[in-house]
Parts: structure tokens; sequence; C-alpha cells
């Protein structure tokens, strides 16, 4: 009959085989001291990679979210959260109205000093009362109803152009031969219009006005039965008062040269006309402006700048070598006082093509800010040119002389670049590099200057926009070739008591140290750590400004040992970090105490307050500098930090604000990795351990990992290691190893690992189910966690110590499980074939070969060497 074994012979004998297989291999091999495992068999100091790499997870830098920039409802020069008063800003809200524009442009006083004329001007005597009384002086419209009849906006223009009641026939009419009365009329801001009109047109009998009187009786008919055919110029009753008000400011093709208008025009007049230029004015120019002079539907206004704008470009008369220019730009300020967005678009666009200056060039600035400012405009902004106008008034413009005008057109480039296709566009059009030429020009403009305290306004609109470019990988890429970042700390160097420029730059480098490339920039940018502890120590009450100083530190810490040196060699870095836990703290706490008495303390919130939001971000820091060892064991030392962190486990609850509480236990875990002289955990090892409790029994499991954490560290001491027995603490950590999350079971394991270094604690992994929860935590994460693999051979190899039956001590099936699984972990062909890349395959290699394959086989060789001493027992059935 065939021979069969019991199950007990079963598992000797394949424990023999097993034996025997693995015996070549582990021959001429020394068995070491069946030490435990949490005791170093060779005493050296240790580099900081071995540590970094054997802590795993036990120093961890940390991440956290970027401070949130809250959307202002509305758009304008200075937030809410400003640190300007009022009298210390310019306004956002202003009036503009023709009149903000002037027909000669103001210029820059050059500096020099004239030369006296050699002769001597005469005096004109003054006028005679006859010739007083001779001048038509403007009266008021005849009927005030029939002006009421006019649109609001076109009243304006209307009381602005009117110059009087119509004569009857039987007056007498106005004597368009006399210069000198149309020189006194040019001069009153009402009566301009008809100045101009009483010196190129008359009116006749039929009340019809005739214009360009210059032409020949043939082109005058042509030209009627064209453009200037469409206007109504049939006058009669009280609409002739409003049509001829309209129409009495229609520009002629020569009203730039006549004696009524040489003040606006000296400049204009320097520049010589080709006939060409003057056909092309008559014939394309000027039926234009005499549309936009008689019409009131908003829309053909639009379009009829649309249409001025394009004969402009395609005549070649754009900017300030135009010869009649002031004629076109007092067609256009009239026109402000429509108040249309879309009319004032427009008319901004071609105000700032013609190149203006001085005062008309603050007044178009201030218009493009109206439009800006509102947010529906954003769409017809982005089909339309203005902003590449804006662009080149950055560019072009006098930072000292036109300071004014500058800060609201960066304002308004501020306004659209909140808008995201508008950002795009922006940042296509070059808008970093003008923005940080603008920057350096600023830069160069020291304290002692006039035009400093005043250029302050416009950095503020100017870094609020290179806040928001910064969001586009293609703008971040620019800064970093233009040296952005050495720019931005000379000006917080310079403007260190600006707490608005220093926050918008601070929202800058906060985006840009979230990326690797830009944080590494800044990491090497050395002066930048001495500045930002000089802003922390000077504004350490100013939330918005200190938050995000401090996440940019962590996140320069994070990666970059380089970096975690340099800061904390500076001096004072330290101290400023505690101070700063100790006043946000004491907000914090002041701030539960208030909602407490008011009865809002059981509210859960959504985001954490902002006295929570800096002390998330300052411990981060001090988790991310104690990776480095040095600095790391320094930390441990100091006791004041301790208690700053200790007291936040203190008085606040997982529930109350997760975030803050995890970072405050994974910055203990971290220090308590470092086992100094004078460690101030270890004073406080156990207050710390009672603390913990309360994570361990809630139900958050990211709570519960980082509590842990810190007991795997923490029970290498007796003292906690008691703790944990007497509390029953250990049977939750075996309980965590069914998790089924790698590192909830590393982190479980290493504590019964240190727990089994005691021999009169080793029996606890009886309990619960134990012995078989490693091994299948083994079998489940060994393949692709050999760190975990070799912490759950560790923790078996010290509970197998000194055991006389292998079967007894782990039960038949659990022996012949863990025999098997180890073998097969062993063969590395069948360890290590698994899809991974290049580069992971060797990551999992050199563990396997350094870290889990000598205790392995240690392990196995102990277990098997135990069952060799029973010899196989065949069993013959009869």
């Amino acid at each position: 009959m065939a021979e069969q074994q019991c199950p007990l012979q079963l598992l000797r004998t394949v424990s023999g085989q097993l034996h025997c297989r693995r015996m070549q291999s582990l021959k001429n091999k020394n068995v070491d001291t069946p030490d435990p495992f949490y005791r170093l068999s060779v005493p050296r100091q240790k580099t900081s990679a071995e540590i970094i790499n054997e802590a795993r997870n036990a120093l961890r830098t940390l991440r956290t979210q970027r401070p949130l920039t809250p959307q202002e409802c509305q758009r304008k020069l200075f937030g809410s959260t400003s640190s300007r008063t009022p009298d210390e800003r310019p306004p956002s809200a202003f009036s503009l109205h023709a009149s903000s524009f002037e027909s000669s442009e103001s210029r820059p006083i050059s500096g020099a000093r004239l030369s006296p004329l050699d002769h001597k001007p005469k005096l004109f005597s003054s006028p005679t009362k006859d010739q007083h009384s001779s001048i038509p002086f403007p009266k008021p419209p005849v009927d005030p109803l029939e002006v009421r009849k006019v649109g609001s906006a076109r009243a304006r223009l209307f009381r602005t152009t009117s110059w009087g009641s119509l004569p009857d026939e039987n007056k007498e009419r106005l004597n368009s031969e006399d210069p000198a009365m149309t020189d006194d009329l040019s001069k009153r801001s009402n009566e301009n219009c008809l100045a101009e009109l009483s010196t190129h047109s008359h009116i006749k009998d039929d009340g019809i006005l005739l214009m360009y009187k210059e032409y020949s009786v043939s082109e005058k008919q042509d030209f009627l039965k064209g453009s200037a055919a469409e206007l109504p110029l049939q006058l009669s009753g009280s609409n002739q008062i409003k049509k001829y008000g309209r129409a009495a400011s229609c520009p002629s093709n020569t009203d730039w040269g006549k004696s009524g208008n040489q003040e606006g025009l000296k400049d204009d007049s320097k520049v010589n006309e080709s006939e060409e230029e003057e056909n092309y004015w008559n014939v394309k120019i000027l039926p234009i402006l005499c549309e936009l002079e008689s019409e009131d539907n908003i829309e053909k206004l639009c379009l009829a700048c649309t249409s001025l704008y394009q004969a402009l470009e395609e005549g070649h008369m754009l900017g300030k070598r135009f010869k009649r220019r002031t004629v076109l730009l007092k067609t256009l300020y009239k026109l402000v006082d429509i108040g249309s967005d879309p009319l004032c678009l427009k008319l901004a666009k071609i105000i700032l093509a013609m190149k203006v200056s001085g005062k008309n060039m603050l007044s178009v600035c201030k218009l493009a800010f109206k439009i800006c400012r509102n947010e529906k405009n954003d769409f017809l902004i982005q089909n339309d040119k203005l902003l590449d106008y804006l662009l080149e008034v950055l560019r072009i413009e006098d930072l000292q002389a036109n300071n004014e005008a500058l800060l609201y057109c960066m304002g308004a480039i501020k306004f659209i670049s909140g808008n995201a296709a508008l950002l795009n566009e922006m940042a296509n059009k070059g808008a970093v590099e003008i923005l940080l030429q603008l920057v350096k020009q600023i830069n160069n403009i020291r304290e002692n200057d006039t035009h400093f305290s005043s250029l302050g306004h416009l950095l503020v609109q100017l870094t609020a926009t290179l806040r928001n470019l910064a969001d586009l990988r293609q703008s971040r890429c620019q800064l970093l070739c233009s040296d952005a970042i050495s720019e931005l700390c000379e000006v917080l160097e310079q403007r260190i008591s600006d707490k608005d420029v220093c926050t918008n730059i601070a929202r800058i480098f906060s985006k840009l140290s979230s990326y690797n490339d830009c944080c590494a920039a800044l990491a090497d940018c050395s002066r930048c750590y001495i500045l930002f502890l000089v802003l922390l120590n000077k504004h350490q009450k100013k939330q918005d400004l200190v938050v995000r100083i401090v996440f940019i530190l962590g996140n320069l810490t994070a990666k970059n040992n380089q970096a975690r040196e340099q800061f904390f060699k500076e001096k004072g870095s330290v101290s400023i970090l505690t101070s700063l836990f100790q006043i946000y703290s004491e907000f914090d706490l002041n701030e539960k105490k208030r909602k407490h008495e008011a009865g809002e303390e059981k509210k859960t919130q959504k985001h954490p307050s902002e006295a929570e939001d800096v002390l998330i971000k300052l411990i981060r820091v001090l988790a991310n500098l104690s990776v480095h060892p040095s600095i790391g064991a320094a930390l441990a030392a100091n006791h004041y930090i301790v208690a700053l962190l200790i007291m936040v486990l203190e008085y606040k609850s997982i529930d109350d604000c997760e975030e803050l509480v995890i970072n405050a236990t994974a910055t203990l875990n971290s220090l308590s990795y470092y086992q100094v002289r004078n460690s101030a955990v270890q004073d406080k090892k156990l207050h710390i351990a009672e603390l913990l409790l309360k994570l361990l029994m809630s139900s958050n499991m990211d709570g519960i990992l980082e509590a842990v954490r810190v007991f795997g560290n923490l029970s290498q001491y007796h003292e906690i290691s008691d703790f944990l027995v007497k509390r029953k603490i250990y049977k939750f950590m075996i309980a965590l190893l069914d998790a089924k999350h790698q590192d909830v079971c590393f982190s479980a394991c290493g504590v019964l690992l240190n727990l089994t270094v005691d021999k009169n604690k080793r029996a606890i992994l009886k309990e619960e189910g134990g012995i078989r929860k490693l091994i299948d935590c083994l079998r489940d994460f060994g393949p692709t966690d050999w760190q975990l693999a070799c912490l759950i051979c560790k923790t078996l190899w010290n509970y197998s110590e000194n055991i006389t039956n292998a079967v007894s001590c782990f039960g038949e099936e659990d022996i012949n499980t863990l025999l098997m699984l180890l073998d097969s972990l062993l063969d590395e062909e069948v360890a290590l074939d698994y899809n991974f890349d290049k580069d992971l395959r060797d990551y999992h290699k050199m563990y396997w070969e350094t870290e889990f394959k000598p205790v392995a086989e240690k392990l196995l060789s102990r277990l098997q060497r135990q069952l060799c001493f029973f010899q196989p027992i065949t069993v013959t059935s009869f």
C-alpha cells in the first residue's frame, strides 16, 4: 500500500528538504549570537544617508497647501487688506470728463535756460468798449424743454458745443471774415466750435450749413453725395438748436491752420503736410469726424471709431507726427462725456495711439483704468488692442515724469490680469520683460528721491500683476531667465517697511517656490534668507505676510540640505521662529476662548483659522529642518520648541484642526528620533505618550499613523515599553497589522519589534493572533517592500530567541507557511521578478541584498536547525 505521512511528519519532511537545500548556501557562515535586532552588533557612527534610509518615515519633510489669496469682490487699486490708509493712497474712484483733457498738451520742462529776446514785444492796448460790445457772447438755449429731450450724455455735449439760438433772417449774420473775433471766441471753452464754424463756413438763408468753402463746386457736390451727404443738415425749429450745435463743432480741413487754433497746434504746424496727406484727411478722416460729431447712437459711434482707427493706421497718421492731430484729439475728448464703456474703450485706444503726453496721458490712463475696472468689459478688451498700447506706455514713458499715469496704466493691466485669457495674451506680448525692466528702473531710485514714496504705489500694482503672471509656466521660465528673483529681493531690501509691496512679493515667491526649478533658484539666492528673517521680525503680526514667508521657507527646506544649513546658520533664525510660534499660539488660544464664551466652539471649520494657518506652516519649517542630522539634534535639545509642540497637542484636538495636530505630532516624531544628550523629547516622553493616546483613540487614520510613528521611536525606552504593555496599547498595534496599509503596518511592526527586545514581553505576539498577522504582512507586502519584510523578520527573530521547539512556538500551520515563504523570498529570480522600471528594480535589489536577505537567512537557518532535531517518520498503512 502507498505510504502516507501525518501532518507533523509532512512538516518535518518539508523542513528537512528546505534545510538541505539551504545548507550549502549557509555553509561556512558563522551564526551570530542571537541578540535582538534592536541592538547594533557593531557600534559605529552612521552617515547621514544611512540614518535617513534606516529611519524610513521617521524623518520626513511635510507638505502643506499654499496660502489662499482671497478674491476681491471689486477691482481696486488697493485691496481691503492694504496697509495704506485712504489718505495715503491714490483714489480708485474719480470723475473723468472731456474737461479732464486739454487741447494743447503740456510737456515736461526741459530745464534749459532760454536766452532773452533781443527786441521788446509790443503791448496791445486794451479793447475799447465798442470792441467789447461787438463780440456776441453765448446765450442759453431758447427752450430748455427741448434740451431735456436730448439724452443725458448728449445733453452734456450739447451744452459744451452750443453757441446760442439761431439768428432770425432779419438779424445780423455772424461776420465770418473777422479773424479777431474768431481768435477771441476760440479761447472760450464753450465757444470753440462756433469759432471754427465762423472761420470756415457760412449759413445761407435757407438754413443749410455749407462747409469746405475752399473746394470747387464739383468737389463740393461729390463730397455732399458721399459721406457728408449722410449728415442731417436740415435745421428747423427747436431741432435746429440740437443739430446746429452738433454740426458747429465739426472740424474742417483748414481748422489746423487758422489763428483760432494756434495755441493747440503750435507743435503740429511744424510738421509739413504733403498734398497726398491733405487729400487723405479730407476724404478718409474728415467724414468720420463729422459723423462722430453728429451721431447719437452708441453702436454707430463705436463703429465710426473703429473706422477712424483703421483709417489713421492705413494713412500712417498714428503718433505725434500727424499735422492735424490736435483737431482730431479735441473731437475724441468731447465724446468721453457720453460715458459708454464700449465707446470709451475705442476712444482710449485711439488717444493712446496718438502718443499723447502730460495731462492727457494721465487722463487717458485713468480712462483705461475705469474701463478695465469693470470685469464685464474683459471680453471687449480681449477683442481690441488696448492691452498693446497699455504695455507700450509702460515700456516707453518716463518713470519720474509720468509716475501717476503709469500707476493707473499699471492698475488697468493688473485688473485684466485676473482674466485667464487676457493673462495668457499678456504673457505672449512680453509683459514679464516689460514689468521687470520697470522694476529695475524703480530700484535705481533711492529713498532720498522725491518720487520714492509715490513709486511705492506703482510697485504694489506691478508686483500684483507679476503675482498673477507667475501662475503661467511660460512666465515662470521668463522670470528665471530675467533674474527676477534678484531684482525682487532688491525691492524687498529697499521697501522693507512697505507691507503691501512685501506681501505681493511674498505671494510671488510662494508661487514660484512651489515648483522645483524656481525653488532651487530661490534657494541659491543667498540673501533671501536674511531678508525673510528681517521681514518676519519686522512684521510679526501681519498674518498674510508671515504665513507666506514661512510657507516659502518650508518649501526651501523641504528638499535642499544646503538651504537648511544656510537658514539655520543665519543669526536669530530659530529665535524668530519660536517667537512667532508663541505669538500665534496665543492668538489661537484667545480665539478658542472667545468662541467658547460665545458658544461657537463646536462649529466645524472648513479651513484653518489665520493663526492656525501660520502655526501649520511654521511647524512644517521645524519638521523640514529636523531632517538635517546636526540641526535635528540641536532642535531635539531645544526645550522651548518641544514645549510649544507639546502645548499644541494639549489644547488642540484633531477635530479642531487636523493638519495642525498632525504636523505637530510628525515634528515630535522627527525630534524623538535623535537620541542626544539633554534631549527635551526624552525628558517629556511619558507626557507625550499620554497625549498620543488621544490620537490613537480617534477615528482619523492619518492621526493614528503619526502617533504610532512616535511610539516607534519612544518605545525604545523601557518606561514607554512598560507604558504600552500596562495600557494594553500593544493589542492596538497588533490590530493595526490588519490595516492592509504598508506604512501603518511598518510603524506598528516597529513598535512590536522594540517590545520584543524585552524577553518578558515577547509572549504578547501570541495574543490577538500576532504571529499569523506578521506572516500575512510578509506575504502581502514583502515582495514590494523589502524594508517592511526585513522589519518583520527582525521581529520574528527576537520572538524566536532561545526557543526549543519551533512548532510549539509558532504553530504547525504558521511555521510551515513561514518556511516556504522565506525560501521563496530568498530566491533572487523569484523575489525580484516584478514589472519595475530599471531604477526602481535596482532600488529593490539593493534593499533585498543589504536589508532583507541577511536577516531572512539567519531566521530561516534558526528555524531549520530546530526542526532538524526531529527525524521524519514514515507511516506505512496496513
